[in-house]
C-alpha cells in the first residue's frame, strides 16, 4: 500500500508561480509512473501531468504545456510539479497519484491506483 500526501498549495496572484509536491509514505513508488490531476466541483477529474518512475518521460495536458513542470526525486519519495504563469482557471484541487508497480505514464485517471488528498490551488485575477 502506498500513502500520498500533498502540499504547498496556496493562494497567488494570475501569473505568479507555485510548487505542490507529493510525498508518498508505506511502500515505495519508485517503480511506479506518477500523476497529477486537478478536478473542480462538479466537474470530471482532469489530467494534468505525468512522470514515468524513472523521470526520463513527462506528460503534459494541452491546458499547462509550457507552464507546469513535473519532476521526481526518489531518494526522497517525492514528485513535485512546478506551476509557472498561473491563470485564474487553474484554481482548484490538485491531486497526485500513482500507479501500481507500472513504468509507464498514462492519461486515465482510472490507470491510478493510489491517490492523494488533494490540495487546493488558488489563482487570484
Amino acid at each position: 500500500q502506498v500513502q500520498l500526501v500533498e502540499s504547498g498549495g496556496g493562494l497567488v496572484q494570475a501569473g505568479g508561480s507555485l510548487r505542490v509536491s507529493c510525498v508518498a509514505s508505506g511502500r515505495t513508488f519508485s517503480n511506479s509512473a506518477v500523476g497529477w490531476f486537478r478536478q473542480a466541483p462538479g466537474k470530471e477529474r482532469e489530467f494534468v501531468a505525468a512522470i514515468t518512475w524513472r523521470g526520463s518521460i513527462t506528460g503534459y495536458a494541452d491546458s499547462v504545456k509550457g507552464r507546469f513542470i513535473i519532476s521526481r526525486d526518489n531518494d526522497k519519495n517525492t514528485v513535485y510539479l512546478q506551476m509557472n504563469s498561473l491563470k485564474p482557471e487553474d484554481t482548484t484541487v490538485y491531486y497526485c497519484a500513482a500507479r501500481r508497480g507500472v513504468y509507464s505514464i498514462s492519461y486515465r485517471a482510472d490507470e491510478y491506483a493510489y491517490w492523494g488528498q488533494g490540495t487546493q490551488v488558488t489563482v487570484a485575477s
